[in-house]
């Protein structure tokens, strides 16, 4: 009887997917799903560099500042609280690529934003897509990939936030260094944004339904076996009995702080490090100039971050997803506590640059990219851009408290001060990984998620053409 469970439980379309070869879908899909990434570093982070100019273009004031800098981020955490729960409701397919619209417009109306009001609100409308594209893109990718795989694909798509990390300050330097004038620079830095987002929109639409969501969640197996072969080099599924299932958000309470939580303290440290790191490096040499300062940025950038996004793709599912995020949580905070703890550091930029591109590099290998992970792959299938979208909105919100907040406090407590604040914010994030998420390493989503283990009842049972 045991064995003829067993042979079920493997024609199942889940299963299916669990085992499907890596294929040219797979590339496709990533490559719509790491342009909304790519947008979304671009657009949050040059935002850093083009209010140096706005600010003295527009004579703002300190909360002005502060406001523009962040307002896209509590957006973001509004669009991906909605798309994710909408998605779920809805499927993935009917959902994806309109969070690709609004970033192209968001982008487009900050460039030509004629006063603060304007610009304000092209900012939100940006944010709402970027929020968006974090359920949508992730849980695509983790429901479209196989078990031994999952962590790597889901990660590379993550990856490109890399390149626009870079891409951001390369822009800057480029067009100040070509003596363009502020103005036109600067509406120029915003307006590239839409270019990524506006060339995937297409594509993004035509992408299948996730055959996961059809067969578990809607309870339409032959339709969910017919998307499956459309990717999967005509994969079989011989007897279609996936469950539907139902499961209740109140029992994953657990994982959703763990989810939610560490991805909070993450990105309030993050996000403030990073939208200030131009304010970071005029503490820490006072006499630069814009392009100086921006320079600098690209430096830590481009030689401590992106090394760290790539090293994690390609080892996430060796080192494990769980252990990963552990890892870099435990050492970006031991570079904080350093440099703020021993001030002398900071006297020699060597040393202060060593130190703070230490606290990206763990930063991309460990918790940035490993929160989007995980967040995709914990929670059950009716719940997955829920869990998502809820983890990463409230991500946001400390993203938004981050870069609101770091101008402050580098202000009254100086870099020292500030970064002893964000040391505590790592370690609560460690402690919040630790207690309240599984390894889901190598394990199939239905496993991790635990999704099967219920009664069959009205709403749960297994589902047969």
């Amino acid at each position: 009887m045991a064995s003829a469970s067993s042979s079920v439980r493997e024609s199942t379309v889940a299963d299916a997917l669990n085992t499907a070869a890596f294929s040219p879908f797979h590339l496709k899909a990533m490559w719509a799903a790491s342009m909304g990434f790519f947008t979304s570093a671009y657009d949050l982070f040059i935002i850093g560099t083009a209010l140096v100019l706005i600010k003295a273009e527009w004579h703002l004031n300190a909360s002005e500042v502060g406001l523009i800098g962040s307002i896209s981020l509590i957006a973001t955490f509004v669009g991906a609280y909605f798309f994710g729960i909408l998605a779920d409701k809805l499927g993935r397919k009917k959902v994806y690529g309109l969070e690709a619209i609004l970033m192209t417009i968001g982008a487009l109306l900050s460039a030509v934003a004629p006063n603060v009001t304007v610009l304000l609100i092209a900012r939100v409308i940006l944010g709402l897509g970027i929020g968006g594209d974090y359920p949508m893109s992730a849980v695509l990718m983790s429901e479209y990939a196989n078990a031994k795989s999952r962590g790597r694909m889901v990660s590379l798509v993550f990856s490109a936030q890399a390149i626009g990390l870079v891409m951001g300050p390369v822009v800057a330097l480029t067009l100040l260094a070509a003596g363009m004038n502020h103005d036109a620079a600067w509406r120029l830095m915003l307006g590239l944004g839409a270019l990524p987002a506006m060339a995937v929109i297409y594509i993004r639409r035509t992408l299948p339904e996730s055959p996961r969501w059809l067969a578990r969640v809607k309870g339409d197996s032959a339709t969910a076996e017919r998307q499956l072969a459309s990717f999967s080099l005509g994969t079989a599924v011989a007897n279609k009995n996936d469950k539907v299932v139902k499961q209740p958000l109140s029992k994953y309470w657990l994982t959703l702080l763990g989810t939610a939580g560490s991805w909070f303290m993450f990105d309030y440290a993050y996000y403030g490090n990073t939208i200030s790191t131009p304010m970071v490096m005029h503490h820490l040499a006072p006499h630069a100039d814009v392009i100086q300062s921006t320079a600098l940025s690209l430096i830590v950038f481009a030689v401590a971050a992106v090394p760290g996004y790539f090293l994690a793709a390609f080892t996430i599912d060796r080192v494990g997803h769980k252990t990963l995020q552990m890892l870099g949580f435990f050492m970006m905070g031991l570079m904080f506590l350093l440099i703020g703890a021993f001030p002398i550091l900071t006297q020699s930029i060597a040393v202060f640059l060593v130190l703070y591109g230490l606290s990206y590099f763990f930063a991309e290998y460990g918790p940035n990219t490993t929160t989007f992970v995980l967040a995709g792959e914990v929670f059950p299938v009716n719940l997955r851009t829920t869990g998502h979208g809820l983890s990463a909105g409230t991500a946001k919100v400390g993203a938004f408290l981050g870069a609101l907040v770091f101008p402050i406090l580098l202000a009254k407590f100086g870099l020292h001060g500030t970064l002893m604040i964000t040391f505590f914010f790592a370690l609560a994030g460690l402690l919040l990984t630790a207690f309240c998420l599984k390894e889901p390493s190598g394990r199939t989503l239905e496993d991790i998620s635990g999704e099967d283990n219920v009664v069959p009842g009205p709403g749960n049972r297994p589902v047969h053409a």
